[in-house]
């Protein structure tokens, strides 16, 4: 029997016997299907049919076609990696033409909980969405398991308009339609939604505020959706999970209860603990189930098949060869199948074509090498003028200095930094980019911050931080070493601070209670105060920070400060004492007079300032739903406190247990100044710093000061430049009421 003819029989045959498989992807004996969509396992429609309690599914015949649910979240699609589930609630809130609530359309605050099971919330695929043109819209969420060691979250974005026409369907970037990203691990959120006017200005068109966890890709933002809730109720929600919760090295040593069968391999949970299975490359099916994973037949499809002569599928993978009369190893990628020809010139072929191809060679080398180089220089050239190299030359040379300080990085010196940006390298993300942590050609550790794929608004953004930060020469404001143009993307490299955030240690570092000490906080903040006068006063032309708070100044080893994320920093012109722009800053920090008023002054930042103040003294957050609603906002909880005399009460305890009364009741009497609703009533940035580095000098002549050496025995942290909170636009006062509100709607429990 010739060769060929026994190859193409037994492909044949191979191909017969694994189309006679089962390819069932449920368990043996039990259903397959609820209405139109496949359940595989490892879940299943009943008990006895699914690997587990949590992959139990339920299968609803009382719609038609049958749909399948779990607990009471209706399934849309399974696959081995996550499933996707209906919107079951979505938080809203609507109003009247005169401001109040319409009582025939309720509020609805929004809550899922998945705690006790092995799902969590996608990350990568699902946002927070917020619809309305006077909307906040917030969700509170829970990283862990019900445990001690769960992290609390909150988020959230605001969406204003003013007209349908300013509106644009399908783009989700703050007019109309916000959106913002949730934490890797989530497991509960609840969802609420307000508005800041009661939609009075906009009511004839959008009378109602929306709020909701949505996967980003199904859902296209429409202008009906003001109005129509119901096409949102069916944008999905993109749930991620795994089996067991242990790892795959861990679970492989009892293989009674390893879930990966023949063929396949695991793959530890990216969101914590368990794994998943996978069928190995040349296999396909079912990994969790007994011979799930089948051989794929590669030469199946003669169209497709990876041969161009005979092809030869084996388990797990294939064979190519040439018929008799040809030579080649006969896969397409490879040298194929070439006819024999006994009579062929062998020797003068070779020699012909070996100085025919090192013509080729050296000729093609040297073109490729001068074609890649004027490529490389015009898309270098490109890159520069489209991430603003330009802009930034003009922008640099209309100030001084800066501009010799600056060096100039290859892109390939800072892939190399980062291990071509490697996920594990992540410091932190925020509203403008994502910052990593690289390691220099001489070992210097640096944070480089990549830059979002940027519009014409991120543009200007990036710009003024570069403009602000080469201007700048101060011991307490992180440094700028250099940036690149020639990326996709625009990059800045700065000096890495490895201590963390003042944030970090105040609030999230459990041991910082007792052992940040009151001799740190002081220095900290007198430092904080000095660069920010600086910035205010001692630069060529007065720069206003626009986003002082706890998590933008950092720590280094020593415990000394610097100042942070210019991203929202502002130019004042030396002949302008304010200036009209649109308001940004994060919520709880923000000055109730720039809200109002749209008009940003230094004074601005010596409101914010005073608000890191109070957390130095209270160790309360800024902003805290975990508060009473009286003191939920810390300035006007901080004020309240000093005006009924009540300071010493709302004191951290290890603050007050040093016993520097007078110097503490100094401080603060300091903070109430700067949170003054009015700026004019605040003292400048540079009477600040001055008082602050007073109280220092009577602290070190009374002969208290310690040693601020090994004062925070903490590990280093890798927060920086690297928050990435959330950004809002609130005053003290103000903010009080949009919060009361929204804590009335949240404890009225879901609906």
């Amino acid at each position: 029997m010739p060769t060929g003819f026994f190859l193409s029989f037994l492909s044949l045959l191979m191909f017969t016997c694994a189309t006679a498989l089962d390819r069932n992807e449920s368990k043996p004996g039990c259903q397959s299907k609820c209405g139109n969509i496949t359940v595989p396992y490892p879940f299943g429609i009943g008990e006895k049919c699914s690997i587990a309690k949590w992959a139990n599914i339920t299968c609803n015949t009382t719609f038609n076609p049958p749909r399948p649910f779990y607990s009471n979240l209706e399934v849309v699609q399974f696959s081995q990696t996550e499933i996707r589930v209906k919107t079951p609630i979505i938080a809203s809130r609507c109003y009247l033409q005169s401001g109040a609530l319409d009582v025939a359309r309720p509020p609805v605050t929004s809550y899922l909980t998945l705690l006790n099971t092995p799902y969590t919330f996608s990350s990568i695929k699902n946002k927070i969405i917020v619809i309305g043109c006077d909307t906040l819209g917030l969700i509170e969420g829970t990283m862990g398991h019900g445990g001690s060691a769960d992290f609390n979250y909150s988020g959230g974005c605001i969406s204003l308009c003013r007209r349908t026409e300013d509106v644009t369907e399908g783009v989700c970037s703050g007019i109309g339609c916000c959106q913002t990203t949730i934490p890797k691990g989530l497991n509960k959120f609840t969802a609420a939604t307000t508005s800041l006017k009661n939609h009075t200005q906009v009511w004839s068109f959008d009378p109602c505020s929306f709020t909701f966890l949505a996967e980003q890709e199904a859902y296209k933002f429409k202008k009906s959706d003001f109005s129509n809730i119901s096409s949102l109720m069916d944008v999905p929600i993109v749930l991620n999970y795994a089996v067991g919760n242990q790892t795959c090295t861990d679970a492989k040593k009892d293989p009674t209860t390893f879930a990966c069968n023949d063929n396949s391999h695991c793959n530890d949970s990216v969101d914590g603990t368990g794994y998943l299975c996978s069928c190995n490359n040349g296999y396909d099916g079912n990994p969790y189930l007994d011979q799930g994973c089948q051989d794929v037949n590669e030469c199946e499809d003669l169209n497709n098949n990876p041969c161009e002569g005979n092809c030869a599928n084996t388990i797990g993978g294939y064979n190519c060869s040439c018929p008799d009369d040809f030579n080649g190893d006969g896969t397409k990628n490879g040298t194929g199948c070439t006819k024999k020809n006994k009579k062929f010139p062998v020797l003068p072929v070779m020699l012909g074509t070996g100085f025919g191809f090192l013509f080729v060679l050296v000729g093609g080398s040297w073109l490729h090498l001068t074609v890649k180089k004027r490529k490389n220089f015009k898309l270098r050239e490109k890159f520069f003028q489209k991430n603003g190299g330009l802009l930034l030359q003009q922008q640099l040379f209309s100030h001084e200095g800066g501009v010799e300080s600056t060096k100039i990085f290859t892109a390939e010196e800072l892939k190399l930094a980062t291990n071509n940006y490697n996920e594990q390298r992540i410091l932190g993300q925020g509203g403008y980019g994502t910052v990593y942590k690289g390691t220099l050609p001489d070992q210097r550790i640096v944070a480089i911050k990549k830059s979002k794929i940027i519009d014409e608004s991120q543009l200007g953004q990036f710009i003024n931080e570069v403009v602000i930060l080469t201007q700048i020469n101060h011991r307490n404001v992180v440094k700028l070493l250099g940036c690149c143009l020639e990326t996709e993307v625009p990059l800045l490299v700065y000096e890495f601070v490895p201590n963390g955030t003042l944030f970090h240690h105040i609030h999230e570092n459990i041991s910082a209670r007792t052992s940040i000490s009151w001799e740190v906080r002081l220095r900290v903040a007198a430092e904080t105060a000095g660069a920010l006068a600086y910035l205010h006063s001692a630069t060529s032309i007065p720069v206003i920070h626009r986003d002082v708070k706890s998590a933008n100044i950092l720590l280094d080893n020593s415990n000394t400060a610097k100042v942070a994320d210019f991203g929202a920093s502002r130019l004042n012109p030396l002949d302008q004492t304010q200036i009209s722009t649109l308001v940004q800053g994060t919520m709880g920090y923000l000055d109730p007079e720039y809200f109002h008023t749209s008009q940003l002054t230094e004074k601005s930042d010596v409101y914010s300032f005073g608000v890191v103040l109070a957390e130095l003294l209270t160790g309360e957050k800024a902003l805290s739903f975990e508060r009473s609603q009286e003191q939920r906002n810390l300035a006007t909880y901080f004020t309240v406190s000093m005006k009924e005399n009540h300071l010493f009460q709302i004191l951290e305890v290890g603050i007050v247990n040093e016993g520097k009364i007078e110097q503490v009741h100094a401080v603060a009497k300091l903070a109430k100044r700067c949170l003054n609703l009015k700026g004019e009533e605040r003292p400048s940035m540079k009477e600040v710093a001055a008082e602050l580095e007073k109280l220092r000098g009577f602290e070190k002549h009374s002969g208290v000061r310690q040693s601020n050496e090994n004062i925070i025995g903490f590990a280093s942290q890798e927060g920086d430049l690297y928050d990435s909170p959330l950004e809002s636009y609130s005053d003290s006062a103000f903010v009080y009421s949009i919060e009361k509100e929204m804590t009335m709607s949240m404890l009225d429990g879901p609906r």
